[in-house]
């Protein structure tokens, strides 16, 4: 996570936040309205957004529920989902810290959680700063047990900033990285993927990532090259897509013990029953679980 590979990194360097970051928001929100039952429970999606965008989300949510809108919102809901249910098996495993990268408007340490577990958000300062603003419109104090990692992409390290913020990286921690990796560069996401490798057992990390397009149906080939072309256009360019099998691969060469990766069959499998929308979600991602 370093340089100007970071997602945003033009808008971030002008102190904007994340365009990207509020869409996954509010399609988050959108997904407590829309899918019954909702797949990822969040009672703060809609306040975390602000008034004026929370109110965009009440007053229209069929605004995404149309075209590759809809696929969209069950791919965050089903990431968030699996993130956190991942982090649960962790903490029953003892894990007692939560590191997400790339935070965005998460609202994971302002829900009730396990006691002891200590929740460090790393995002860019413009947009910490964003949602912090964000948190005191809608009245969420925030708890002693989050911590606020401000990273500046050009200049600091993961593992530095992780520290000062009292991470303590000789015990384990678990992570989550949604909605990252495709803005940066192969060697960035390595970095990272390295870093968490050479933690201590029991350390694990959840990340999403995007299928290289020729190895995706025409369909949703075509729904990839209309995103590229529109996040490149706000200056959010998409860098980087894999082949299921050969990340697999390399994420044991890096020094994991255990490589799971999860595409749309194991997703339905995991959560169809009881959420019959799920069937909804398609490929051009994939979620990857690397255990240490």
């Amino acid at each position: 996570m370093s340089t100007p590979d970071a997602p945003g990194a033009g808008l971030l360097q002008q102190g904007v936040a994340s365009r990207s970051a509020l869409t996954v928001a509010m399609l988050r929100a959108a997904h407590q309205l829309l899918d019954q039952p909702p797949l990822f429970n969040d009672p703060l999606a809609l306040a975390i957004l602000g008034p004026e965008n929370g109110a965009t989300v009440r007053d229209d949510p069929a605004q995404f529920d149309a075209g590759m809108r809809r696929m969209v919102r069950l791919a965050m809901a089903v990431r968030s989902r699996l993130a956190e249910d991942e982090l649960a098996q962790a903490v029953g495993r003892g894990v007692t810290q939560y590191v997400l990268l790339g935070a965005g408007l998460d609202s994971y340490g302002w829900r009730p959680h396990p006691p002891g577990l200590q929740v460090f958000e790393v995002d860019h300062p413009a947009t910490q700063a964003w949602k912090r603003g964000l948190l005191q419109q809608a009245g969420l104090a925030t708890p002693g047990s989050v911590h606020f990692v401000p990273v500046d992409f050009e200049r600091d390290r993961l593992a530095d900033a992780l520290r000062a913020a009292g991470c303590r990286l000789d015990q384990p921690v678990f992570f989550s990285w949604l909605g990252v990796t495709l803005y940066l560069t192969r060697a960035a996401i390595f970095d990272t993927l390295a870093m968490v490798a050479r933690l201590p057992p029991g350390s694990a990390i959840v990340f999403d990532y995007g299928v290289t397009p020729s190895l995706l149906e025409p369909m949703e080939r075509w729904a990839v090259n209309q995103f590229m072309r529109k996040y490149a256009a706000e200056g959010e360019p998409w860098l980087s897509f894999f082949a299921p099998d050969a990340l697999a691969a390399e994420l044991c060469a890096l020094g994991f013990g255990a490589v799971c990766d999860v595409g749309p069959a194991e997703l339905a499998a995991r959560y169809g029953a009881g959420h019959p929308y799920i069937t909804r979600f398609g490929g051009a991602t994939h979620l990857m679980l690397a255990t240490v």
